[in-house]
């Protein structure tokens, strides 16, 4: 079971809340605020694409370039520790901090830790 649900390269999340009866989401990854629910799941994923596609189609009405998620940059905030150790870690195997920090991210990902 997933709770996050994909279409033309977004990723949008799956909540449910109890108290109103109905399933909802976000598409994740982009600071726009598109947003869809459904009573059940059917009708969400139909929502998920109603709401994809009406952002696509906005962008694309005021001539802007919609945003794409998760495009393989970001910044992240260490201890200035951490920094040295990673750098230091990174200039002993002759990486780039990038590739050392890549690799670690894709490692952690393959085992789940």
């Amino acid at each position: 079971m997933s709770n996050t649900i994909e279409y033309k390269g977004y990723i949008g999340s799956v909540e449910f809340s109890e108290e109103d009866g109905v399933f909802f989401g976000k598409v994740m990854g982009i600071r726009a605020m598109v947003s869809y629910e459904g009573e059940n799941a059917h009708d969400l994923v139909e929502d998920f694409h109603s709401a994809v596609d009406s952002y696509l189609e906005t962008c694309a009405a005021e001539g802007i370039e919609p945003e794409k998620a998760y495009k393989g940059s970001f910044n992240v905030r260490i201890s200035p520790e951490l920094h040295k150790q990673a750098a230091i870690t990174a200039a002993a195997r002759q990486m780039s901090l990038n590739s050392f920090v890549e690799s670690s991210i894709a490692q952690a990902v393959r085992t789940g830790n």
